[in-house]
């Protein structure tokens, strides 16, 4: 999908489960056009590192080993810390080179999802990782109150030709939930607005066994946090919450990645879900999640788009928004000078 914005967009991005991670993992990742080296080490700390040894140019995350809290390259055996600074080699050990330093991501992991922060020149975070329980304190906020949602409640799709601002597109995109997810009913975007780096709507599904109008069967409150990812928490007969993300890989294709926190069933104390609400979970919401991807893979970006009235006013407002997440031009474009 061509788009007139970078794929190199600044915030906090999915990028796993930590279950997938145990201590001693070294594994090779490539987000933002990026080869990347993200290992475990032995305290069970996360660290995602530029892959490429500065020593002769070794990929890292092919091979490395993790030693105390470092890496080591698998070509000559030289350390890299977490913060990215040469910590050792084997045949100078009292001299490491202190002048060299790979790129680290700052990485948080958070009710077994893993989450990394990007900008495009290396700045730091500029907004905390919000809290998918302190979002929506009006429900259920104990986390140990909701099955895990991996590996039984979550899903990936890899390799999909969409950027991240198409995926956020779809929120007050109601009328598309009829012709893609085949919904008998349309939802209504009840309210929206955006505050700093977060976009907030609520959308609501009409009660159709009711003549109020203004019924909702189902209420979806969700908060993006930047165009990373969405938190959403359903209001209705399941009361689950969810995150749906998209990460960008190059300036071609993104990753995705949706885990959904199910309530647990009244006297249930074990974390996994038992067969009968995994077979549910899964026919409702895990089979028709990717059902966008079909659309997505053939798309055409459209800059200004003849936009139905009921629609114009918050799609325009959310392409507004996500401006402020580019800080970059596109590849291929200059920089604007002043």
């Amino acid at each position: 999908m061509q788009v007139p914005f970078t794929w190199k967009v600044t915030g906090w991005f999915m990028i796993g489960w930590s279950a997938e991670f145990e201590v001693g993992d070294v594994r090779a990742l490539h987000y933002f056009g990026e080869d990347l080296a993200a290992y475990r080490d032995e305290s069970g700390k996360l660290h995602v590192l530029e892959a490429h040894c500065k020593h002769l140019g070794a990929h890292i995350g092919h091979g490395g080993k993790v030693v105390g809290d470092c890496v080591e390259c698998p070509f000559h055996g030289w350390r890299w810390g977490p913060d990215g600074t040469n910590r050792y080699i084997p045949y100078q050990p009292d001299r490491p080179n202190r002048g060299l330093r790979l790129r680290s991501y700052p990485v948080k992991e958070q009710y077994g999802c893993i989450f990394m922060w990007f900008q495009p020149e290396g700045g730091p975070p500029q907004w905390e990782l919000p809290d998918i329980f302190g979002k929506f304190p009006q429900f259920e906020t104990d986390a140990n109150a909701y099955y895990r949602p991996y590996p039984e409640f979550s899903s990936r799709a890899d390799a999909i030709p969409v950027h991240p601002q198409i995926v956020a597109e779809n929120g007050p995109d109601s009328s598309h939930f009829r012709y893609v997810h085949g919904a008998s009913v349309t939802p209504v975007c009840l309210h929206w607005e955006h505050v700093d780096e977060e976009w907030r709507f609520l959308t609501g599904w009409p009660d159709v066994r009711s003549d109020d109008p203004d019924k909702m069967a189902l209420r979806i409150h969700s908060h993006f946090s930047g165009l990373g990812f969405a938190m959403s928490a359903f209001e209705g007969s399941s009361n689950h919450r969810l995150i749906f993300a998209c990460t960008p890989v190059d300036d071609e294709v993104s990753d995705m990645f949706y885990s959904i926190w199910w309530p647990k069933e009244p006297g249930e104390t074990s974390d996994i879900p038992p067969d009968h609400v995994r077979a549910k979970v899964e026919r409702q919401y895990l089979k028709t999640v990717w059902e966008d991807c079909d659309i997505w893979r053939h798309q055409k970006y459209v800059e200004n788009p003849p936009l139905a009235k009921v629609d114009a006013k918050p799609y325009m407002a959310m392409r507004k928004w996500a401006t402020q997440f580019y800080e970059v031009p596109p590849t291929g474009q200059p920089a604007p000078t002043a």
